[in-house]
């Protein structure tokens, strides 16, 4: 590589340093947890607490998206992943909600990893932006995260 190669790379973002720093804390506090049901309360916890310091649109939709998550999915488990609210099978993140805040983004998403079972063909979507989350978002949510654990 040439020097102005090299020079032209920047490394991680603020934000992602901050997210990746998140996720070392995350890492750290769950190792100290003593059982599942404390470990499972706690991560129920710290997501809310998380939702809760959002800006308030972000936060909104952060509230219906784990609202609407925790019923349609009982089976998925709320944790924070890299800052952000998730939902974890067998301790495997299946979808999460990342705030536009998050990283600096002019709007929020709904991702799926791909623990997800979306597959739809030789193509399909594993992240929607949310602007809003309206009835009809609830509802595709809702169906999405079915399909997800199904």
């Amino acid at each position: 590589m040439s020097s102005t190669e090299l020079s032209a790379h920047e490394g991680f973002t603020a934000e992602e340093r901050a997210a990746m720093k998140d996720r070392a804390r995350e890492l750290k506090t769950a190792a100290r947890r003593s059982s599942r049901a404390d470990e499972a309360a706690e991560a129920k916890r710290d997501v809310l607490a998380k939702i809760a310091e959002m800006q308030d649109s972000d936060r909104v939709m952060a509230e219906r998206v784990h609202a609407v998550i925790t019923a349609s999915a009982p089976t998925l488990a709320p944790k924070l992943w890299y800052g952000m609210p998730a939902y974890v099978l067998d301790g495997k993140v299946v979808c999460f909600f990342q705030s536009a805040e998050k990283f600096k983004e002019r709007y929020a998403t709904l991702g799926f990893s791909d623990q997800a079972k979306l597959d739809e063909g030789t193509m399909w979507a594993a992240g929607f932006a949310l602007t809003e989350v309206t009835a009809e978002a609830e509802a595709r949510i809702g169906a999405l995260v079915k399909q997800a654990v199904s």
